[in-house]
């Protein structure tokens, strides 16, 4: 019949999720520092035998047969072994029954704070190792409580708190609510781990999105770049390893449907997926849409970008308050700088693959030879007689014309009133 002691054990065990070779080396190594404290050394090899099936215990000092003793507390010689065992040899271990009268009472009081202690720090690990494993993961849990400016989550065998920095802004929170966080990291700390979770981390909307969509469970589908501002917008980057599957359409579903119900464990947080490419430069013109872009210039030693676009375009390429230009910078790592597309070189317009730039080169192009005419009287519409009377008196430029009358231009020699009346009307 097993001891009382020991019936205890197991059903503490039992209740504590414990396994029962922790506590019963726990209590033994109690009974050991309760033994020594009051009757033993440091430096004695102890054993403690809790097999009879009575409430007691039995400690033994445990000694080594030597045929000469170099330490007392852990040799004994063959006439000593003699005392104990019948024909002792070197090297026979003895154990030496050195259990004190009333033991049992005494080390039950002096080991319950220390077995106390040691069954709390198995809890720990245990809860340290069950969540260990989880690190990086999606937990399904529920608000605990909220108390002043503090939220406590309910993970089943622990309560977290969940920081204001980890929050959704704006999300409002309630005791019973369920909701999905994402575990960070597990640390192991005297009071036992501490959980980092978060409702903000770009992983979480990884992790919702693998949930919602098979196509990324099974690996078909892959996210390669998360950007996110928690409860504003989100832009994350898609491939598929499948042609005949559409990485944006299957993250989207049917309607909106899939990409509906992440957001919607988001606080409404918007989602643009969109498709992924190792061009970095294409990867940024299309990361600030909806801004239609006129040239991009990257300084990759700084990790620095210039985007030129025209006036009409910055407010769409910065976004309010800054969000999709921050956005853009998070996706691509690098530092954006929103420039006017005036400001280009014809150099900087030719070199461009955008066809927006394409547009401003033909433009800019018309626009100088309208102001090379507005220079030249090349430009006039006149008859090519009065153009070469012009020529012969050396005036070229319009600029030499301003402010002489029509009969003062009929003056110039090959040029009638009716030509000098046709020069200034078209001066005008």
């Amino acid at each position: 019949m097993q001891s009382q002691f020991l019936a205890a054990i197991s059903q503490l065990c039992a209740e504590k999720n414990l396994p029962r070779e922790t506590v019963i080396e726990t209590v033994e190594a109690a009974l050991k520092a309760a033994y020594r404290k009051d009757f033993g050394n440091k430096n004695e090899e102890l054993e403690v035998d809790m097999s009879n099936n009575v409430d007691s215990f039995t400690i033994y000092v445990v000694k080594e047969v030597a045929a000469e003793v170099e330490d007392p507390d852990l040799d004994m010689s063959i006439e000593e072994a003699k005392k104990h065992k019948k024909d002792p040899k070197v090297g026979d271990i003895i154990k030496i029954d050195v259990t004190p009268t009333g033991f049992g009472r005494i080390a039950a009081q002096a080991a319950k704070q220390v077995i106390i202690q040691r069954l709390q720090e198995a809890e720990r690990d245990i809860m340290y190792d069950m969540f260990k494993d989880r690190e990086n993961e999606l937990l399904n849990a529920q608000v605990h409580r909220v108390q002043d400016d503090m939220v406590y989550i309910d993970l089943g065998k622990i309560t977290v708190s969940l920081p204001k920095e980890h929050r959704i802004p704006g999300e409002r929170y309630y005791a019973g609510q369920r909701l999905k966080l994402y575990l960070d990291k597990v640390i192991k700390t005297s009071k036992g781990p501490q959980l980092l979770i978060s409702r903000t981390h770009p992983e979480l909307v990884r992790k919702l999105m693998e949930m919602e969509i098979p196509e990324i469970q099974a690996g078909t589908v892959e996210i390669k770049r998360i950007a996110r501002e928690p409860g504003v917008r989100t832009k994350l980057t898609v491939l598929s390893h499948d042609e005949k599957i559409d990485p944006i359409g299957a993250c989207v579903g049917q309607k909106g449907v899939r990409i509906q119900s992440v957001m919607d464990e988001l606080f409404g947080e918007r989602i643009d997926v969109i498709y992924h490419t190792d061009d970095i430069e294409k990867l940024l013109r299309v990361s600030l849409a909806p801004a239609t872009i006129v040239y991009i210039e990257i300084n990759d030693a700084q990790r620095h970008a210039k985007v030129y676009v025209e006036e009409d375009q910055r407010p769409l390429a910065i976004g309010s308050k800054g969000q999709n230009v921050r956005l853009a910078s998070k996706l691509t790592d690098l530092i954006v700088d929103i420039e006017d597309a005036k400001n280009l070189t014809d150099e900087q317009l030719e070199k461009s693959r955008s066809p927006k730039a394409q547009e401003m080169t033909t433009k800019k192009q018309k626009e100088k030879k309208v102001a090379a005419a507005a220079l030249d009287i090349h430009g006039l519409d006149i008859d090519k007689k009065y153009m070469v009377a012009l020529e012969n008196a050396n005036l070229t430029l319009l600029e030499q014309l301003k402010g002489l009358s029509a009969t003062d231009l009929a003056t110039i020699e090959g040029i009638d009133q009716d030509g000098g009346e046709a020069i200034h009307a078209a001066i005008k």
